[in-house]
Protein backbone atom coordinates (compact mmCIF):
# COMPACT_ATOMS: atom_id res chain seq x y z
CA UNK A 1 0.00 0.00 0.00
CA UNK A 2 1.52 3.52 -0.86
CA UNK A 3 2.45 5.45 1.88
CA UNK A 4 3.46 8.90 2.90
CA UNK A 5 5.62 8.72 6.26
CA UNK A 6 6.80 11.35 8.34
CA UNK A 7 9.19 10.22 10.91
CA UNK A 8 9.91 13.15 12.70
CA UNK A 9 8.65 13.41 15.84
CA UNK A 10 4.96 14.81 15.99
CA UNK A 11 4.43 18.23 17.59
CA UNK A 12 1.04 19.17 18.96
CA UNK A 13 -1.71 18.84 16.29
CA UNK A 14 -2.84 21.68 16.46
CA UNK A 15 0.52 23.15 14.93
CA UNK A 16 0.67 23.71 11.49
CA UNK A 17 2.91 20.92 9.49
CA UNK A 18 6.88 21.72 9.34
CA UNK A 19 6.95 22.73 6.03
CA UNK A 20 9.83 20.87 3.39
CA UNK A 21 12.45 22.87 1.85
CA UNK A 22 13.85 20.04 -0.49
CA UNK A 23 12.46 17.21 -1.81
CA UNK A 24 15.43 14.45 -3.09
CA UNK A 25 14.31 12.18 -5.72
CA UNK A 26 15.33 8.80 -6.41
CA UNK A 27 15.76 7.65 -9.62
CA UNK A 28 14.91 3.98 -10.91
CA UNK A 29 11.34 3.36 -10.86
CA UNK A 30 10.42 6.34 -9.15
CA UNK A 31 11.64 9.61 -11.33
CA UNK A 32 11.46 6.98 -14.28
CA UNK A 33 9.80 3.94 -14.99
CA UNK A 34 12.53 1.22 -15.36
CA UNK A 35 16.41 0.53 -13.94
CA UNK A 36 18.68 2.38 -16.02
CA UNK A 37 22.07 0.07 -15.53
CA UNK A 38 19.60 -3.33 -16.96
CA UNK A 39 18.90 -1.22 -20.17
CA UNK A 40 15.61 -0.41 -19.70
CA UNK A 41 13.59 1.81 -21.96
CA UNK A 42 12.70 3.92 -19.23
CA UNK A 43 9.98 6.63 -19.25
CA UNK A 44 9.18 9.56 -17.16
CA UNK A 45 6.76 8.04 -13.96
CA UNK A 46 3.40 9.89 -14.16
CA UNK A 47 2.91 13.04 -12.43
CA UNK A 48 6.45 13.32 -12.23
CA UNK A 49 7.58 16.29 -14.39
CA UNK A 50 4.40 18.38 -13.26
CA UNK A 51 5.39 17.56 -9.56
CA UNK A 52 8.96 18.58 -10.22
CA UNK A 53 8.04 21.86 -12.10
CA UNK A 54 5.30 23.00 -9.85
CA UNK A 55 7.54 22.14 -6.49
CA UNK A 56 10.39 24.84 -7.94
CA UNK A 57 7.53 27.57 -8.24
CA UNK A 58 6.69 27.34 -4.27
CA UNK A 59 10.22 27.39 -4.10
CA UNK A 60 11.04 24.19 -2.87
CA UNK A 61 14.49 23.10 -4.05
CA UNK A 62 14.99 19.59 -5.18
CA UNK A 63 17.95 17.41 -5.39
CA UNK A 64 18.90 13.39 -6.64
CA UNK A 65 19.72 10.42 -4.06
CA UNK A 66 20.11 7.41 -6.53
CA UNK A 67 22.14 4.52 -6.47
CA UNK A 68 23.46 4.69 -9.71
CA UNK A 69 26.42 5.67 -12.16
CA UNK A 70 26.45 9.50 -12.37
CA UNK A 71 27.49 10.04 -15.61
CA UNK A 72 24.37 7.91 -17.34
CA UNK A 73 22.10 8.58 -14.97
CA UNK A 74 23.00 12.87 -15.40
CA UNK A 75 22.79 12.38 -19.00
CA UNK A 76 19.39 10.85 -18.86
CA UNK A 77 18.17 13.68 -16.64
CA UNK A 78 19.71 16.32 -19.25
CA UNK A 79 17.50 14.51 -21.99
CA UNK A 80 14.21 14.63 -20.35
CA UNK A 81 15.27 18.65 -19.27
CA UNK A 82 14.85 18.16 -16.13
CA UNK A 83 18.59 18.61 -14.81
CA UNK A 84 18.68 21.62 -13.94
CA UNK A 85 15.84 21.68 -11.37
CA UNK A 86 18.34 19.51 -9.20
CA UNK A 87 20.87 21.08 -6.10
CA UNK A 88 23.93 19.19 -4.93
CA UNK A 89 22.16 15.64 -6.53
CA UNK A 90 24.57 12.63 -5.12
CA UNK A 91 24.40 9.62 -7.54
CA UNK A 92 26.62 7.24 -6.42
CA UNK A 93 26.71 4.17 -4.22
CA UNK A 94 26.53 5.33 -0.78
CA UNK A 95 23.79 4.61 1.34
CA UNK A 96 20.72 7.10 1.00
CA UNK A 97 21.25 8.59 4.79
CA UNK A 98 24.83 9.66 3.68
CA UNK A 99 23.70 11.33 0.26
CA UNK A 100 20.18 12.57 2.34
CA UNK A 101 23.24 14.76 4.83
CA UNK A 102 25.50 15.52 2.23
CA UNK A 103 22.85 17.41 0.40
CA UNK A 104 21.29 18.67 3.70
CA UNK A 105 24.64 19.62 4.56
CA UNK A 106 25.68 21.68 0.86
CA UNK A 107 22.30 23.14 0.88
CA UNK A 108 22.51 24.79 4.45
CA UNK A 109 19.28 23.14 5.56
CA UNK A 110 18.40 20.77 8.72
CA UNK A 111 17.75 17.21 8.01
CA UNK A 112 14.07 18.04 8.96
CA UNK A 113 13.33 20.14 6.27
CA UNK A 114 14.24 17.18 3.55
CA UNK A 115 11.93 14.73 2.19
CA UNK A 116 12.71 11.73 0.20
CA UNK A 117 10.67 9.89 -2.35
CA UNK A 118 12.12 6.73 -3.40
CA UNK A 119 9.94 3.36 -4.47
CA UNK A 120 12.03 1.24 -2.16
CA UNK A 121 10.23 -0.22 1.21
CA UNK A 122 14.23 -0.89 2.46
CA UNK A 123 15.49 2.52 1.39
CA UNK A 124 12.89 4.43 3.36
CA UNK A 125 13.66 2.54 5.76
CA UNK A 126 17.10 2.94 6.56
CA UNK A 127 16.99 6.28 6.27
CA UNK A 128 14.28 6.15 8.96
CA UNK A 129 16.34 4.43 11.02
CA UNK A 130 19.22 6.91 10.55
CA UNK A 131 17.18 10.00 9.96
CA UNK A 132 13.78 9.70 11.80
CA UNK A 133 13.60 13.29 11.51
CA UNK A 134 13.21 13.22 7.84
CA UNK A 135 9.81 12.51 5.72
CA UNK A 136 10.10 9.87 3.54
CA UNK A 137 7.53 8.97 0.66
CA UNK A 138 6.35 6.09 -1.44
CA UNK A 139 6.76 6.84 -5.25
CA UNK A 140 3.39 5.38 -5.79
CA UNK A 141 2.19 8.37 -3.97
CA UNK A 142 3.59 11.07 -6.82
CA UNK A 143 0.36 11.70 -7.81
CA UNK A 144 -0.82 13.12 -4.35
CA UNK A 145 3.00 14.49 -3.68
CA UNK A 146 1.38 18.41 -4.60
CA UNK A 147 -1.15 18.33 -2.19
CA UNK A 148 1.07 17.58 0.98
CA UNK A 149 0.16 20.21 3.82
CA UNK A 150 4.12 20.17 4.05
CA UNK A 151 4.64 21.14 0.67
CA UNK A 152 2.28 23.64 0.20
CA UNK A 153 3.64 27.29 1.64
CA UNK A 154 0.73 29.65 2.60
CA UNK A 155 2.07 31.79 -0.12
CA UNK A 156 4.35 32.28 -2.82
CA UNK A 157 6.29 35.36 -3.45
CA UNK A 158 8.47 36.01 -6.87
CA UNK A 159 11.79 35.57 -4.68
CA UNK A 160 10.21 32.10 -3.72
CA UNK A 161 10.07 31.07 -7.48
CA UNK A 162 13.56 32.36 -8.38
CA UNK A 163 15.07 30.24 -5.04
CA UNK A 164 16.74 27.27 -7.39
CA UNK A 165 18.62 29.93 -9.59
CA UNK A 166 19.68 32.02 -6.46
CA UNK A 167 20.97 28.65 -4.60
CA UNK A 168 22.71 27.82 -8.56
CA UNK A 169 24.93 31.29 -8.18
CA UNK A 170 25.73 30.31 -4.42
CA UNK A 171 26.94 26.83 -6.69
CA UNK A 172 28.94 28.95 -9.12
CA UNK A 173 30.31 31.87 -6.77
CA UNK A 174 31.71 29.04 -4.00
CA UNK A 175 33.45 27.24 -6.86
CA UNK A 176 34.93 30.38 -8.00
CA UNK A 177 36.19 30.99 -4.50
CA UNK A 178 37.86 27.63 -3.88
CA UNK A 179 39.38 27.93 -7.40
CA UNK A 180 40.57 31.52 -6.33
CA UNK A 181 44.20 32.28 -5.83
CA UNK A 182 44.66 34.00 -2.43
CA UNK A 183 43.08 35.08 0.69
CA UNK A 184 39.47 35.08 1.60
CA UNK A 185 39.24 38.76 2.34
CA UNK A 186 40.95 39.05 -1.40
CA UNK A 187 37.86 36.64 -2.98
CA UNK A 188 35.15 38.53 -1.31
CA UNK A 189 36.93 42.18 -2.90
CA UNK A 190 36.54 40.94 -6.27
CA UNK A 191 32.64 40.17 -5.69
CA UNK A 192 31.14 43.57 -5.60
CA UNK A 193 28.52 43.37 -2.99
CA UNK A 194 26.57 45.73 -2.15
CA UNK A 195 24.20 44.96 0.93
CA UNK A 196 20.84 47.62 0.83
CA UNK A 197 19.44 47.99 4.18
CA UNK A 198 16.02 50.20 4.36
CA UNK A 199 12.69 49.90 6.24
CA UNK A 200 10.61 47.58 5.11
CA UNK A 201 7.65 48.81 3.10
CA UNK A 202 4.43 47.11 1.80
CA UNK A 203 5.88 45.09 -1.03
CA UNK A 204 8.48 43.20 1.67
CA UNK A 205 5.96 42.43 3.85
CA UNK A 206 5.29 38.60 2.27
CA UNK A 207 8.82 38.05 2.02
CA UNK A 208 9.60 38.93 5.77
CA UNK A 209 6.77 36.98 6.71
CA UNK A 210 8.39 33.92 5.07
CA UNK A 211 11.35 34.72 6.49
CA UNK A 212 9.92 34.14 9.75
CA UNK A 213 8.52 31.06 8.54
CA UNK A 214 11.74 29.61 7.38
CA UNK A 215 14.24 30.51 8.58
CA UNK A 216 15.40 28.45 12.26
CA UNK A 217 18.76 28.32 11.77
CA UNK A 218 19.71 32.16 11.91
CA UNK A 219 16.78 33.43 13.65
CA UNK A 220 17.68 35.25 16.98
CA UNK A 221 13.87 33.82 19.10
CA UNK A 222 12.18 32.05 16.68
CA UNK A 223 9.28 34.49 16.46
CA UNK A 224 6.85 34.37 13.21
CA UNK A 225 5.00 37.39 12.03
CA UNK A 226 1.87 37.30 10.07
CA UNK A 227 1.48 39.61 7.31
CA UNK A 228 -0.85 41.30 9.52
CA UNK A 229 1.22 42.27 12.10
CA UNK A 230 4.18 43.38 9.85
CA UNK A 231 1.46 45.65 8.94
CA UNK A 232 0.43 46.86 11.97
CA UNK A 233 4.01 47.62 12.78
CA UNK A 234 4.89 49.39 9.36
CA UNK A 235 2.41 51.89 10.64
CA UNK A 236 2.97 52.34 14.04
CA UNK A 237 5.55 54.69 15.58
CA UNK A 238 6.41 52.30 18.46
CA UNK A 239 8.08 49.84 15.97
CA UNK A 240 11.13 49.70 13.03
CA UNK A 241 10.95 47.05 10.55
CA UNK A 242 14.26 46.59 8.41
CA UNK A 243 14.97 44.17 5.65
CA UNK A 244 19.07 43.71 3.97
CA UNK A 245 19.41 42.74 0.38
CA UNK A 246 22.12 41.46 -1.10
CA UNK A 247 23.74 41.68 -4.82
CA UNK A 248 26.92 40.68 -6.48
CA UNK A 249 28.29 39.77 -9.38
CA UNK A 250 26.41 36.68 -9.85
CA UNK A 251 23.32 38.33 -9.34
CA UNK A 252 20.84 39.21 -6.70
CA UNK A 253 20.14 36.79 -3.42
CA UNK A 254 17.49 39.01 -2.77
CA UNK A 255 16.00 40.11 0.54
CA UNK A 256 18.30 38.13 3.44
CA UNK A 257 17.98 39.79 6.34
CA UNK A 258 15.45 40.95 8.38
CA UNK A 259 15.17 43.15 11.61
CA UNK A 260 11.66 43.98 14.01
CA UNK A 261 12.65 46.63 16.54
CA UNK A 262 10.85 47.51 19.64
CA UNK A 263 11.31 51.98 20.13
CA UNK A 264 10.25 51.94 23.78
CA UNK A 265 10.43 55.46 25.87
CA UNK A 266 13.26 53.53 27.75
CA UNK A 267 15.25 52.61 24.71
CA UNK A 268 15.21 49.90 21.49
CA UNK A 269 14.50 46.51 22.06
CA UNK A 270 15.22 44.11 19.10
CA UNK A 271 12.48 41.42 19.14
CA UNK A 272 14.26 39.91 15.79
CA UNK A 273 17.05 39.48 13.80
CA UNK A 274 17.08 36.73 11.12
CA UNK A 275 19.96 35.64 8.11
CA UNK A 276 19.11 33.72 5.41
CA UNK A 277 21.29 30.55 5.58
CA UNK A 278 22.81 31.05 2.17
CA UNK A 279 24.49 34.27 2.82
CA UNK A 280 25.86 33.08 6.83
CA UNK A 281 29.54 33.28 5.91
CA UNK A 282 28.94 36.93 4.08
CA UNK A 283 28.77 38.70 7.90
CA UNK A 284 25.35 40.27 6.95
CA UNK A 285 24.24 39.60 9.92
CA UNK A 286 27.14 41.58 11.39
CA UNK A 287 26.71 44.51 9.45
CA UNK A 288 22.82 44.85 9.81
CA UNK A 289 23.88 45.09 13.63
CA UNK A 290 26.28 47.63 12.94
CA UNK A 291 24.03 49.90 10.94
CA UNK A 292 21.31 49.40 14.18
CA UNK A 293 23.71 50.03 16.36
CA UNK A 294 24.99 53.37 14.66
CA UNK A 295 21.23 54.61 14.29
CA UNK A 296 20.47 53.71 17.67
CA UNK A 297 23.61 56.19 18.97
CA UNK A 298 22.58 58.94 16.93
CA UNK A 299 18.94 58.73 18.39
CA UNK A 300 20.71 58.83 21.99
CA UNK A 301 18.36 55.45 22.88
CA UNK A 302 19.77 52.15 24.67
CA UNK A 303 19.90 49.15 22.38
CA UNK A 304 18.76 45.92 23.79
CA UNK A 305 17.86 42.94 22.01
CA UNK A 306 16.20 39.31 23.15
CA UNK A 307 17.60 36.10 22.38
CA UNK A 308 16.21 32.40 22.60
CA UNK A 309 17.75 29.46 22.12
CA UNK A 310 17.43 26.63 20.26
CA UNK A 311 19.33 23.54 19.42
CA UNK A 312 20.23 25.38 15.95
CA UNK A 313 20.49 29.17 16.65
CA UNK A 314 23.66 29.34 18.60
CA UNK A 315 25.49 31.25 15.87
CA UNK A 316 23.04 33.83 16.29
CA UNK A 317 23.93 34.06 19.73
CA UNK A 318 27.69 34.25 18.94
CA UNK A 319 26.76 36.98 16.34
CA UNK A 320 25.50 39.33 18.92
CA UNK A 321 28.70 38.55 21.77
CA UNK A 322 30.77 39.45 18.79
CA UNK A 323 29.53 42.64 17.86
CA UNK A 324 29.87 43.69 21.83
CA UNK A 325 26.67 42.93 23.16
CA UNK A 326 26.82 41.63 26.84
CA UNK A 327 24.09 39.55 28.99
CA UNK A 328 22.01 41.66 31.52
CA UNK A 329 19.64 38.65 32.46
CA UNK A 330 16.45 36.72 31.40
CA UNK A 331 13.20 38.41 30.22
CA UNK A 332 9.78 35.73 29.67
CA UNK A 333 11.72 33.28 28.81
CA UNK A 334 14.69 35.14 27.03
CA UNK A 335 18.03 36.30 27.71
CA UNK A 336 17.92 40.32 27.14
CA UNK A 337 21.16 41.45 26.13
CA UNK A 338 22.39 45.22 25.46
CA UNK A 339 25.10 47.10 23.89
CA UNK A 340 27.04 49.85 25.96
CA UNK A 341 27.21 51.43 22.26
CA UNK A 342 30.46 52.69 22.62
CA UNK A 343 32.86 50.60 20.49
CA UNK A 344 30.67 49.62 16.99
CA UNK A 345 32.36 47.49 14.69
CA UNK A 346 33.02 49.57 11.29
CA UNK A 347 31.49 47.96 8.35
CA UNK A 348 33.73 45.64 6.16
CA UNK A 349 36.01 46.90 3.77
CA UNK A 350 34.89 44.81 0.78
CA UNK A 351 30.95 45.82 0.96
CA UNK A 352 29.51 49.02 0.02
CA UNK A 353 26.62 49.36 1.95
CA UNK A 354 23.35 51.48 0.74
CA UNK A 355 21.49 53.07 3.54
CA UNK A 356 17.65 54.70 3.94
CA UNK A 357 19.43 57.96 3.13
CA UNK A 358 20.83 56.54 -0.01
CA UNK A 359 24.39 57.14 0.99
CA UNK A 360 26.93 54.85 0.39
CA UNK A 361 29.25 53.49 2.76
CA UNK A 362 32.02 51.28 1.34
CA UNK A 363 33.86 50.92 4.72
Amino acid sequence: MPTMQDNRSASASSEEPSLIKCVVWDLDNTLWQGTLLEGDALVLAPDVKEAIVELDNRGILQSIASKNYHAPAWEKLTAYGLAEYFLHPQISWANKSDSLRTIADRLGLGINALALVDDQQFERDEVGFSLPELMTIDAADIGRLLHLPALRPRFVTGESKLRRQMYHADIQRKQAEEEFVGTREDFLSTLGTVITIRAACEEDLLRAEELTVRTNQLNTTGRTYSHAELHAMLNSRDYLVLVAELQDRYGSSGTIGLAVIELGADGWLMNLLIMSCRVVSRGVGGIMLSHILQSAKRSGAKLRALFVANDRNRMMYVTYKFNGFVELGERNGATLLEHPLEAIRPFPSHVTVRLPDDEERPA
